[in-house]
Formats: structure tokens, C-alpha cells, sequence
């Protein structure tokens, strides 16, 4: 079983289900008024992979993603366009889930919207004032922190102590009881989008939208709760207040990665440092930035850059080169894979998805598979089983290699036709000559079982 880290107890440990074949995952999707960035493009490709490898290790996942498609943002950047906020909101979804497509992200078993669950949140508000854990002001209803006893378990302090950590805690115009006290409900102001509610017409707050859906859908005592790390306070937290100032038992675990940085600062929109996905596919291989992702552990920050976006290409290759090595290798091998090398891969994925330590037992496979490759005869045998596990890890963790070359034109053909018939004959300057022929016309020259391969540079 997979052991997680848990930044509720800060400690990795096994990651404990609710039902022992199945996983309940939730994990907080886009808000849909702009581009998606890096740092989304990070936590998505995250939580697909670790999706993945739970599927792919057996168990049966349910995995829901929302869409908040009311917020501020919405409102303002719809109002700045002249456009309704609904049909902003759904333009940018439809955005949102054609670069996920792009990166290979797999769409949510169910991606429940905030406007579609307006109702469940009035009642959910409406059983927090019941039991005095919220209160109504003149701007809305609030949460009352001081209610809930470990309030601060995500960010490791208590409520005294947040309260004595600066920031901006001024309570001028507003009837807050307490500065860390959040809304639940925001009434609207004209024009605004809205909701009935027994306190007045308004639309709920962010951090009820996630409780309110995660446990609708998958029921209380769900395993695993994810996100970035900065969602782990104040989003994540106020979420569970909420459902234990209900008493409902809520997430097991909580997950979350790090940040995509620039020059060692989180990118955001916030800082306006951030980089579009689609700006980036337009440059790269969105293979690429996946398997850049894999080479960081998912806790620790990573950096994309032109250079290490280049790296994780020039890395890509091999892959793909491997691939195209071994297409007519004896698919019967797919059934044997080398029960050490999955044996390592399995640990490294199972211990706090250690997806680097997993890349170095792949790409191992890479370099074995081609130096048995290389042996001469008995060389396929040997590395049947060994390509047959790299095949099923990549499969494990969704990165695709390309195995298929351009089609060649006719003169390209001729050029590989004499030089395999050169290197049959044992010509091998004339085979040598053939390759720097067609390495000046700008291709790579493979060597292949079924002859030589070549593909544009």
C-alpha cells in the first residue's frame, strides 16, 4: 500500500482507506475566469499521476474535481469584458479542459459546479447558525473560528498564535467577531449574480462551495483531500472547520504539492510572474512538461525554465528512441515483465510517491534495454522483459513515447535501403558514408532490428 505524506501530522505514513479496494479523492479544481498557469498545470499533472498509480496498482478510484464558477474574480473580469458572468465562467471551463487535454490529464469522474449547489450550502449555512458556529453581520454570514477547537491543525498554530503573526487583521468596517473568522455567505451587491437565502439574497463563500460538494459526493470519512500548498490554509482549513463544526467526520489525509517557483518566488497571478500553459505547449512537448513534473518529487518546488524544459526533452528522446528500437519486439514479452525492476519501481512510487527515485529506475531500464539490445545475438531475449516493465511503468504514471517516425520520402528510403544492404554485406565505410549522408539532410540514424530508422532531428 502507498504511504503519503499527511500535512495534517506532518509524518508519511500508509495511506489508510475507508474501504480497503477503493479510494475517495477530492481535489480542489480551477476557478474558471483565466488561462491556466504552471502552477496549475503542476498540481494537475500531481493528482493525475498519483490517480493513476492507484488505478494502476488496483484499486478503484473515485476522483472528483470541482469548478467554482461564481467568485469575485469571475464577477469583475466578466464585468470589465461586458460579459455575463455564467457564460464568462463556462468559456474559460471549456479552456481550462482543452489544455488539461493537452498535458494527457484525465477529466474527474465527476466535477461537481458551484452554482449547481447553492441550495446544499444554504443548508449546510443554515446548520452552522442553528448551532451557533456562525453568525449573521450586515455583509454576510460568518464562520466563528473560536468554535472549533484545533482550528489552525493545517497550518500548525493555534488560533492565538495565527492572531499574533501579523498580516492584515484591521477590523475597521466590518463586524467580524474575530479577524479570522470567514464568510459562508456574501451578499450581493447590485447587479451582482445571486441566490435567495433566510438571511437575504446573496451567493456562498469559497471555502463552503468544497465542503459542501466533497461531502455530498463521496460521503463522510473520505480518504484523501488534495491540492497545492497554498491551499493547505487558509482554503483547506476553513473547509474542515466547517465539517467539524457540523461533526462530520471529513478528509483522512490531506496532500499537497509545492510550488512551481520563479527565480526561487511562487508563481501566481498574484505576482503576475506566471507563464500560460498553452504559452509553454506552443514552445515545448507537453510530454515534456509531465516528465519534468516526474523528475520532482510533488512536495518539493520545482523551477520551469527554457533550460530545464529543454533537459526534460533531450530527455523525452531517449524514451522515444527506445520506443521506436524496440516497436517489433515480441509483444508476447508484455506478459513478463522483470519482476526486480517493477519490484523497485513499486517501492519508489509507494514510498510518498517518490516519482524521481521511480524516473531513475526507469530510465535505468532505458540504458539496460539498450546495452542488451547492443550484445549481439540473444540481445532481444534479454531485453524483452526489461522493456516489458519500462513499458508498464510508463503506463503507470501516463507518459506516452512516440514510436512512429515521419513518412519518409522516397530518396530517404533509397539512402536506408543501400545502407542496410552495405552493413549486410559488412561494407561498413560505404554504411558509414550512407549515415553522415543522411545526418548532412538532417536526420537521426537508428540502428533497429528491422534495419535502419531514421527521424527528422
Amino acid at each position: 500500500m502507498i504511504s503519503l505524506y499527511d500535512t495534517a501530522t506532518r509524518s508519511v505514513a500508509p495511506l489508510e482507506l475507508r474501504d480497503p479496494s477503493k479510494v475517495s479523492m477530492y481535489v480542489c479544481g480551477p476557478t474558471v475566469y483565466g488561462p491556466a498557469h504552471l502552477g496549475h498545470a503542476r498540481m494537475a499533472l500531481v493528482f493525475d499521476v498519483m490517480r493513476r498509480y492507484l488505478q494502476w496498482s488496483g484499486l478503484e478510484v473515485t476522483f472528483v474535481s470541482n469548478v467554482t464558477d461564481i467568485d469575485d474574480k469571475i464577477i469583475t473580469r466578466a464585468a470589465e469584458e461586458g460579459r455575463d458572468p455564467a457564460e464568462f465562467a463556462k468559456a474559460w471551463e471549456r479552456a481550462w479542459y482543452s489544455t488539461m487535454e493537452s498535458l494527457g490529464v484525465r477529466r474527474p469522474d465527476l466535477d461537481p459546479h458551484a452554482t449547481d449547489y447553492v441550495e446544499q450550502m444554504v443548508g449546510t449555512i443554515g446548520e452552522l447558525v442553528a448551532k451557533d458556529a456562525a453568525y449573521v453581520t450586515s455583509d454576510g454570514v460568518y464562520l466563528a473560528v473560536d468554535s472549533v477547537a484545533d482550528y489552525g491543525l493545517l497550518a500548525h498554530q493555534s488560533l492565538d498564535e495565527m492572531l499574533e503573526g501579523g498580516g492584515d487583521r484591521d477590523l475597521v468596517g466590518t463586524e467580524k467577531r474575530n479577524p479570522a473568522d470567514f464568510v459562508l455567505w456574501k451578499f450581493a451587491k447590485p447587479g451582482e449574480p445571486s441566490w435567495p437565502s433566510p438571511w437575504g439574497e446573496g451567493r456562498p463563500g469559497w471555502h463552503t462551495e468544497c465542503v459542501v460538494m466533497s461531502l455530498d459526493l463521496l460521503g463522510d470519512d473520505f480518504d484523501l483531500h488534495g491540492g497545492g500548498v497554498d491551499l493547505a490554509f487558509p482554503h483547506h482549513e476553513n473547509e474542515r472547520a466547517q465539517a467539524v463544526a457540523l461533526g462530520r467526520p471529513f478528509s483522512r489525509r490531506w496532500a499537497h504539492n509545492g510550488f512551481v517557483e520563479v527565480g526561487g518566488e511562487k508563481m501566481s497571478k498574484s505576482l503576475d510572474n506566471f507563464t500560460t500553459v498553452d504559452d509553454l505547449l506552443a514552445r515545448h512537448d507537453p510530454r515534456a512538461l509531465r516528465l519534468l513534473i516526474l523528475q520532482a518529487h510533488y512536495r518539493s518546488p520545482v523551477e520551469v525554465t527554457a533550460s530545464s524544459m529543454a533537459n526534460a526533452e533531450a530527455a523525452l528522446g531517449r524514451l522515444d528512441a527506445l520506443a521506436r528500437r524496440t516497436v517489433d519486439l515480441d509483444s508476447d514479452a508484455v506478459a513478463s515483465e522483470d519482476p526486480a525492476r517493477m519490484a523497485a519501481f513499486r517501492a519508489r512510487m509507494d514510498d510518498d510517491l517518490d516519482t524521481p527515485g521511480a524516473m531513475a529506475v526507469l530510465f535505468g531500464c532505458v540504458t539496460d534495454a539498450n546495452r542488451a539490445l547492443d550484445s549481439g545475438p540473444g540481445g532481444r531475449a534479454e531485453a524483452a522483459p526489461i522493456v516489458a516493465a519500462w513499458r508498464c511503468m510508463l503506463d503507470a504514471v501516463g507518459l506516452d513515447v512516440v514510436a512512429e517516425t515521419d513518412e519518409l520520402p522516397p530518396e530517404v528510403l533509397e539512402l536506408c535501403r543501400r545502407r542496410d544492404e552495405a552493413r549486410a554485406q559488412r561494407d561498413f565505410a560505404a554504411a558509414d558514408a550512407l549515415r553522415d549522408e543522411l545526418t548532412a539532410g538532417g536526420w537521426v540514424v537508428e540502428d533497429t532490428a528491422s534495419g535502419t530508422a531514421v527521424r527528422r532531428d
